[in-house]
């Protein structure tokens, strides 16, 4: 504990262990400067790529991105994490999770498909999915769009729908979940060829940005809640000249003030910043910074710092973002070999 009872913040980072990650890193939050110290491992799940926190901190869920695709549950105790019981199948490689209603959501890159697992009043996951939503479609690139590939899905600002991302497809899919089932409300797509990847909402709730893979463009989309439908409204290059190859653009991030939105490229190694305008309609580029090590995969943003996991050096590194200009600058890092992605608690 802190002092004065106050409980330290903690950050978990995800990794690859097939390429030599330690598995999930559990490290201390120093206050005031964001800077992360490593704590313990945890390896007993396979390629832990991407995590998700319970809102009261008590447990911790880790996809296991592997062709059997599973998801797992940590208890988190002081410095480190322990499994409450073996690892659910899901799906094949599972790049992304989240909570909803009482249930982890996956999206299973390699099957194309989103599942739900109940979660027991204790944390615990339940033995098996209540539901399966199977993606169908595909999209013009020959290599990376023949099928279905669900790469993230979240709950919509209000906890009312479930909305996926479908690179394969183009589209997104706002889902609706009851009794355990997931039901697909509608799907929309987006431009062809632009591989959607990652989407975030702005915090007033009427707009969503989309980073897309395929091509180096976040999509500002209106989204209307009450009918749980999002409509492209503009398309923002990521970059201020073309790559000169593929960027493969990743993680996103959104001010808690709407004011600025960032997204990291890995082919590039830089993040994106912009300036948020038109009550979240318009993203205006400000610049873009060498994002500290090379391939950042994830992009997290808390207590005024971004964290980005850099897969290929192997790190975390952290930036303080300047609140009038909205342009980070590298603070510190610290090793963490194949790192996936980063929460805070």
């Amino acid at each position: 504990m802190a002092d004065g009872g106050r409980r330290e913040r903690r950050a978990f980072i995800g990794s690859f262990t097939a390429a030599g990650g330690p598995g999930v890193v559990t490290a201390a939050v120093a206050e005031p400067d964001g800077s992360l110290t490593l704590l313990s491992a945890a390896d007993d799940v396979r390629d832990p790529s991407y995590l998700a926190l319970s809102p009261d901190g008590g447990t911790l869920y880790a996809v296991s991105e592997t062709t059997e695709g599973a998801v797992a549950a940590y208890r988190v105790k002081d410095g480190a994490i322990e499994l409450t019981g073996p690892p659910v199948r899901v799906g094949g490689s599972p790049t992304h999770l989240s909570l909803l209603n009482g249930h982890v959501l996956t999206a299973n890159y390699g099957s194309g498909s989103v599942s739900a697992v109940p979660l027991r009043s204790d944390g615990r996951l339940a033995h098996a999915p209540s539901g399966i939503l199977w993606h169908t479609g595909s999209g013009p690139h020959e290599k990376r769009q023949r099928e279905p590939h669900a790469h993230q899905v979240q709950p919509d600002p209000v906890g009312r729908w479930a909305v996926s991302v479908d690179l394969g497809t183009d589209s997104v899919r706002v889902c609706a979940l009851e009794g355990g089932a997931l039901a697909l409300h509608r799907e929309i797509a987006l431009r062809p060829g632009s591989g959607p990847r990652h989407l975030a909402f702005h915090p007033a709730g009427r707009h969503a940005y989309v980073v897309n893979e395929l091509t180096p463009t976040v999509t500002v989309c209106h989204w209307d809640g009450e009918a749980g439908s999002l409509r492209p409204v503009a398309e923002t290059p990521l970059l201020p000249a073309a790559p000169a190859g593929d960027a493969y653009p990743s993680g996103i991030a959104v001010a808690p003030d709407g004011r600025f939105v960032w997204v990291a490229t890995r082919g590039e190694n830089v993040l994106s910043a912009f300036a948020v305008e038109a009550d979240g309609e318009r993203l205006r580029p400000l610049g873009t910074v060498p994002c500290g090590g090379d391939w950042p995969r994830a992009l997290t943003l808390s207590g005024g710092f971004l964290y980005v996991a850099n897969e290929r050096s192997g790190d975390v590194t952290w930036f303080a973002v300047d609140q009038s200009t909205g342009l980070p600058e590298r603070a510190g890092a610290v090793g963490v070999p194949a790192a996936s992605c980063v929460v805070l608690g």
